[in-house]
C-alpha cells in the first residue's frame, strides 16, 4: 500500500555529534572506519559519547553497516540509553528478516541488565520490531512495560502501540487503544491525532475490510493527505477503481492538496478504467505544482495515455522524461505492444539497447506480446531465445504464456501445446487460457475440449473454462451438452462474467452491460442503435450470427448482437458528442467478430475514430479498417 501512516522516531536531540564535527565529513564507509581507528588508537573510544557516535554513524547513516555496528556496540563496556536506542533502532529498522527479532533480544537484554532504564526512545523501536515480526503476545508484554514506565501518555509511543496492533492483526486491543487514546490524550496535537486515525484505518484496510475503514475515514474529524492517499491507493491496488477515482474526486473538494504519492496511487484506477480527460487533469496538475514527473510517475502516466487509447500522447511523455531507465523504456514498449504496434516497439527495444539500458524480464513480456499481435512468429522466438541466450534470464510463466499465444494466434496449436507440456516449470491458468483462446479462434474443437477440462481442474472456480467449453458445445449443436455444462455452473455457484463497456464523457464514466436499460438516456441510445442498425443494411451487412451460442432462432440472434455492450456505449457516444469527434470505450471482454465488423462500418458510415479497448488489445478503428488489420 503506498501509504506512509508511520515513521519510525529519530534520535533524540541532545546526541553528541556536535562534539565530532569530523564525523561529518566522512563520506564513505572506508573515511568512517579510518576514523574509528583513529578513536581506538587514541582511546577515545572509551569515551561513551564518541562511542555512541561511531556506533550511531554505523548504525544509522548513510554508510550504515549493521556487522560494524554491532561489532561496536559489543565493545561498549557499559553502553548508555542512547546506545542501546540506537542499536535496537537499527536492528528493528532493518531489512534483513532475522534483525527484528534480534532487536527484541537486545531489549530484553537491556531490561534484564537493569543498569539503564528504556526511555520513551527505545519503545517505538521495540514496538516496531513487535510488529515486523508479527508477534502479538511479546507486543502485549511490551504494552505492559510502556505503562510501567509511565509513557502511555506519550504521543509518539501511544501511536507505536497502536500500530504494533494494526500490523500484528489485533484489531480488538487496536480499537480499544484507539478509543482510549482518542479520549484521553487532551494534549495531543491535532496532527498527532490525524495520525491515530490513519493507522486505524489503514489496519481495517491491510485486513480487506473496506467497509469499516470507509466508515471510519468518513468519521475522521481532520483528514490529511496520508488519509486520503491510503484509502485512494487501497481501493486502487484491490480492484475497486471506481471507489479510488471517486475518492480522489472527494479529495480535489476538500482543503488538502493530492501529492506525488496521490498521483501516483490513483493513475492505475484511471488507467483501468480509459477516464482520460480525469488522467490529462493528473498530468497537468503535476506540472501546475512542479510536482516532478521521475520514472515511476512518469512510467505510470505512460500506462494511463495508452490505456485510455491516447498512444501518441504516452509517446509524448517518454519523450520528454529528463532521465529514461528500464522502467520507462518498459512503459513505452508494453504500451506500443498493446496498440497492435509491433514494428515501433521492436525499434524502441533496439533504442534501448543503444542506451545501454539493460532489459527486464518485463521488457520481453512487452517484447513477445507485440510479436503476438503482429503475428510476427519468428521475430517471437528469436527474442526469446535472445532472452534466455544473451541477456541470460530465466523465463517466467508469463513469457511461456506469451509465447503459446504468439503461436496459437498464428495457428500453430500443437506447437503451443508442445511447449506448454514441455516447460520447465509449472503452467499457471494464463497458460492455459492462452491456449484455449486460440483453439476457439481457429475452430480446433476437440483440442479446445481438452484443455478447457483442464483447466476445470487447474482453476475450478474459475468461469472461464466452462464458458468456453459450452461455447464450443454450441458451435456444433450439441445442445445437450451445453446445458450439462450450465447445469454443472449452476451447481458449484460459478457465473459468468457479464460484457461491460465504458466510454468517458466529460470527466464522467459511463457503463453499459450487455442488453442494459438502465441509463438515463435508454430511449434516445435504442433509437440511435436502430439508426446504425438501417445504415450497417444500406452498407451491405450482414449480421455473424455464428457468434450467439443460444438456442434460439435467427431473429433472436440478430436481436442479441445488435444490443452487445460496445454497441450500446458506441451508439450513446454518437448522441452525446459533436460529429467527428473521437469515441473512446473500453470493453472487460473480448470484442467478439461481428461487433469488430460493425464498429468498422460505423467509423465509416459516421465518419468516427472509434477506440476500442478489449481485455487483450486495442483496436483503432477508422475509415472502415481497424488498425489490427483482422488480426487479433
Amino acid at each position: 500500500m503506498n501509504s506512509t501512516i508511520y515513521k519510525p522516531t529519530t534520535p533524540p536531540p541532545s546526541h553528541p555529534s556536535s562534539q565530532f564535527p569530523q564525523l561529518t565529513a566522512c563520506k564513505t564507509l572506508r573515511d568512517l572506519q579510518q576514523f574509528h581507528a583513529h578513536f581506538i588508537k587514541t582511546r577515545q573510544i572509551h569515551d561513551p559519547l564518541a562511542a555512541a557516535e561511531i556506533l550511531r554513524f554505523y548504525a544509522l547513516s548513510n554508510h550504515r553497516n549493521i556487522d560494524y555496528a554491532r561489532a561496536v556496540f559489543n565493545q561498549i563496556q557499559t553502553p548508555n540509553c542512547f546506545s542501546w536506542n540506537t542499536i535496537i533502532r537499527a536492528l528493528a529498522e532493518s531489512s534483513v528478516t532475522e534483525h527484528p527479532l534480534e532487536a527484541l533480544f537486545l531489549f530484553y537484554r537491556m531490561v534484564c541488565d537493569g543498569l539503564v532504564a528504556p526511555n520513551k526512545f527505545t519503545f517505538p523501536s521495540v514496538l516496531k520490531a513487535c510488529a515486523r515480526t508479527g508477534n502479538a503476545q511479546v507486543g502485549k508484554s511490551v504494552h505492559g512495560m510502556v505503562v510501567k514506565f509511565g509513557l502511555d501518555g506519550d504521543d509518539f509511543v501511544v501511536t507505536s502501540l497502536l500500530r504494533m496492533y494494526v500490523m500484528c492483526g489485533v484489531m480488538e486491543d487496536a480499537h480499544s487503544l484507539f478509543s482510549r487514546s482518542v479520549d484521553d490524550l487532551n494534549g495531543m496535537k491535532q496532527e498527532g491525532k490525524v495520525v491515530l486515525w490513519n493507522v486505524i484505518v489503514d489496519g481495517h484496510l491491510r485486513l480487506g475490510d473496506f467497509r469499516a475503514a470507509r466508515e471510519l475515514f468518513d468519521k475522521m474529524p481532520q483528514r490529511s493527505v496520508v488519509s486520503w492517499n491510503a484509502m485512494i491507493s487501497a481501493y486502487a491496488q484491490n480492484g475497486f477503481f471506481r471507489e479510488a477515482v471517486e475518492m480522489f474526486r472527494a479529495m480535489q473538494i476538500g482543503d488538502v492538496c493530492p501529492n506525488y504519492v496521490t498521483l501516483v496511487s490513483v493513475l492505475p484506477a484511471i488507467s483501468r478504467l480509459g477516464a482520460l480527460e480525469m488522467g490529462k487533469w493528473v498530468h497537468l496538475y503535476a506540472g501546475k505544482y512542479k510536482i516532478g514527473i521521475d520514472d515511476v510517475l512518469g512510467s505510470a502516466l505512460i500506462d494511463m495515455y495508452s490505456k485510455c487509447g491516447s498512444i501518441e500522447k504516452a509517446l509524448v511523455v517518454f519523450e520528454q522524461l529528463p532521465k529514461k531507465n528500464v522502467i520507462t523504456w518498459n512503459a513505452i514498449i508494453c504500451a506500443l505492444a498493446m496498440h497492435g504496434r509491433a514494428e515501433e516497439a521492436l525499434d524502441y527495444f533496439s533504442k534501448m539497447e543503444r542506451a545501454g539500458v539493460v532489459p527486464s524480464d518485463v521488457t520481453f513480456i512487452g517484447l513477445l506480446s507485440a510479436c503476438s499481435h503482429g503475428g510476427m512468429v519468428e521475430q517471437g522466438r528469436s527474442f526469446f531465445n535472445h532472452m534466455v541466450n544473451v541477456v541470460g534470464l530465466e523465463p517466467r510463466v508469463e513469457h511461456y504464456g506469451c509465447m503459446v499465444d504468439l503461436l496459437g494466434r498464428a495457428g500453430l496449436l500443437e506447437e503451443a501445446e508442445e511447449l506448454i507440456l514441455n516447460m520447465p516449470i509449472q503452467p499457471d491458468d494464463v497458460t492455459w487460457k492462452a491456449l484455449l483462446g486460440a483453439c476457439k479462434m481457429q475452430g480446433n474443437i476437440e483440442m479446445g475440449k481438452r484443455v478447457a477440462k483442464i483447466l476445470m481442474d487447474l482453476a475450478p472456480r474459475d468461469s472461464g473454462s466452462y464458458v468456453a467449453l459450452s461455447n464450443m458445445y454450441a458451435s456444433l449443436g450439441n445442445w445437450e451438452a451445453v446445458s450439462s455444462v450450465r447445469l454443472l455452473m449452476k451447481d458449484m455457484n460459478i457465473r459468468k462474467e457479464p460484457g461491460g463497456s465504458w466510454i468517458e464523457l466529460d470527466g464522467v464514466v459511463h457503463e453499459f452491460l450487455v442488453e442494459d436499460e438502465s441509463h438515463s438516456r435508454a430511449g434516445e441510445i435504442h433509437s440511435m442503435l436502430a439508426e446504425i442498425s438501417n445504415q450497417l443494411r444500406l452498407e451491405g451487412y450482414r449480421p455473424n450470427t455464428t457468434q450467439v451460442l443460444l438456442n434460439i432462432d435467427e431473429e433472436e440472434k440478430q436481436s442479441a448482437l445488435h444490443y452487445h455492450s460496445e454497441r450500446i456505449a458506441v451508439a450513446f457516444g454518437l448522441i452525446s458528442t459533436a460529429p467527428r469527434t473521437p469515441l473512446r470505450i473500453v470493453k472487460n471482454l473480448r470484442i467478439c467478430e461481428d461487433c469488430h465488423s460493425s464498429i468498422k462500418l460505423i467509423s465509416k458510415i459516421y465518419k468516427r475514430k472509434i477506440i476500442v479497448r478489449d481485455r487483450k488489445r486495442f483496436h483503432h478503428f477508422e475509415h472502415g479498417i481497424c488498425s489490427c488489420m483482422d488480426y487479433w
